[in-house]
């Protein structure tokens, strides 16, 4: 099957197509001459039949004629008791019957006998039916033998004909499957040589071709359109991404060179508490550099199977912020249970504290509540300028940082919302931003997590039985 896997999947298609057609045909035609050569067979038979009976009706009214009357091409012999011919039709044999004893008990019994034409001096075959007519001394055979000649060349007239017509019908099927197969691939075609145009290291001119109708090739280019789109979407954001993160990487390493080119320059040691500054902004900003890239790869490596008390986290961070330019108070008192990991809601929480603190005016507020019994609320809530409603969704975006941001940040990237969106989306939650009238309100809505009633003590139940 080498040369059909060569083949284009145009000539393939047509090929099985026409080979298909080809065996229908065939098999059609097959039973069209099956059918023919029955039915023709069974109306000689009746034909050969219906004259038995006319001369044996003959026979018992005692009218029947020495010479019978020519009916057709049959030939029609009467035999008495003895097999001797009382009666034929004109040019027939009238010494030997058609039939010998044999057959004609065969007859007799309702058979169609078949005998050589040989025996008439005819071309082919006969077909010889029988009726008995009369009673008594009276009694006759009436023998009608019909040739088959003229069936047979009806017969092969129409296989001739088919023998022709059908090669040249199906060779016109192949040219129309051809062109119309054609038609339908021309689309596909279509969509190759669009991505063909395409490049991975440049913009691509304009979406593939999308062909008319609701069909598959018509899902097929919508769905590569789609595709291509995110391509193009990730790929600018990873370009961004990658100019944005070499941008903010710089900064901290110029600033470690400088210093540490400095004190070499003056002999001394360099100062020990701006390098660790630089570096551990330098650590942290590959952290979370490293975390959005493995988010985007989908395996943020986070254990979402633990109990998380969100009240609890919420303290640990506002005693971890003692002693920020404001005041960071955790307002919740009972426990608030959501699933997930740990370290990543203690992240969460440290990163929404942390540009809280950065942006309030007198205080931060962590709160935590229970919404019901599907979900859990995490909101910090600041006294700062706050975020226009335009720009509430463009600062989830990595690197983004607005103008008043970039004015009085203290080291941060753009990055902390980034990561925030990240992580209440891997713990199936949602982060959203709006007015504290004045500052900023930042609500964490995430599933709740349902504890399992314990099991009643054996003792306690056998109690209440009693």
């Amino acid at each position: 099957m080498r040369w059909f896997r060569r083949l284009s999947l145009r000539a393939r298609l047509t090929f099985i197509g026409t080979g298909g057609l080809a065996i229908a045909l065939a098999i059609g035609g097959l039973l069209i001459l099956l059918v023919l050569n029955y039915t023709v067979i069974r109306s000689v038979d009746q034909n050969s039949r219906q004259t038995a009976r006319e001369v044996g009706a003959l026979v018992e009214t005692g009218t029947l004629p020495r010479t019978i009357p020519s009916a057709g091409t049959s030939i029609v012999q009467v035999l008495d008791d003895d097999r001797r011919i009382s009666a034929a039709t004109a040019g027939a044999d009238e010494l030997t019957p058609v039939l010998d004893e044999d057959e004609l008990d065969r007859a007799q019994n309702g058979d169609t006998v078949v005998v050589s034409g040989r025996r008439v001096g005819a071309a082919g075959t006969l077909r010889v039916v029988e009726r008995t007519a009369g009673e008594g001394e009276k009694r006759r055979y009436v023998i009608v033998a019909t040739p088959t000649k003229i069936v047979q060349q009806s017969i092969d007239t129409v296989r001739n004909v088919l023998l022709v017509a059908y090669p040249l019908l199906l060779a016109g099927l192949a040219v129309l499957a051809w062109r119309v197969i054609g038609a339908a691939l021309r689309p596909v075609e279509e969509l190759r040589l669009g991505a063909e145009q395409i490049s991975a290291r440049s913009n691509r001119a304009g979406p593939l071709p999308v062909p008319d109708g609701d069909d598959e090739v018509h899902r097929l280019a919508v769905t590569l359109n789609d595709m291509l789109d995110r391509l193009d979407a990730g790929r600018a954001r990873q370009r961004a991404f990658v100019a944005d993160a070499a941008h903010e990487l710089r900064s901290p390493i110029a600033s470690l060179r400088t210093q540490l080119e400095v004190a070499d320059r003056l002999d001394e040691p360099a100062p020990a508490a701006d390098l660790l500054t630089d570096v551990t902004r330098l650590s942290r900003l590959v952290d979370d550099l490293l975390l959005l890239a493995r988010a985007d790869e989908g395996d943020p490596a986070l254990r979402l199977d633990e109990a998380v008390d969100l009240t609890e986290v919420a303290r640990d961070a506002a005693t971890s912020h003692v002693g920020a330019r404001v005041a960071v108070t955790a307002d919740g008192t009972e426990p608030v249970h959501t699933i997930g990991d740990p370290v990543s809601m203690r992240r969460v929480i440290d990163n929404l504290v942390g540009n809280a603190v950065r942006h309030a005016s007198t205080a931060v507020h962590i709160q935590t509540a229970q919404d019901d019994d599907e979900t859990v609320r995490l909101s910090v809530v600041d006294d700062g300028p706050g975020i226009p409603a335009a720009d509430r969704e463009r600062v989830f975006d990595r690197f983004t940082r607005l103008d008043n941001a970039r004015a009085r940040d203290e080291g941060g990237a753009g990055l902390g919302l980034a990561i925030v969106r990240e992580l209440v989306r891997q713990h199936s939650g949602t982060v959203t931003l709006g007015d504290a009238d004045p500052g900023l309100r930042v609500d964490v809505v995430l599933p709740a997590h349902r504890r399992k009633e314990p099991a009643p003590a054996e003792s306690e139940t056998e109690v209440g039985a009693s």
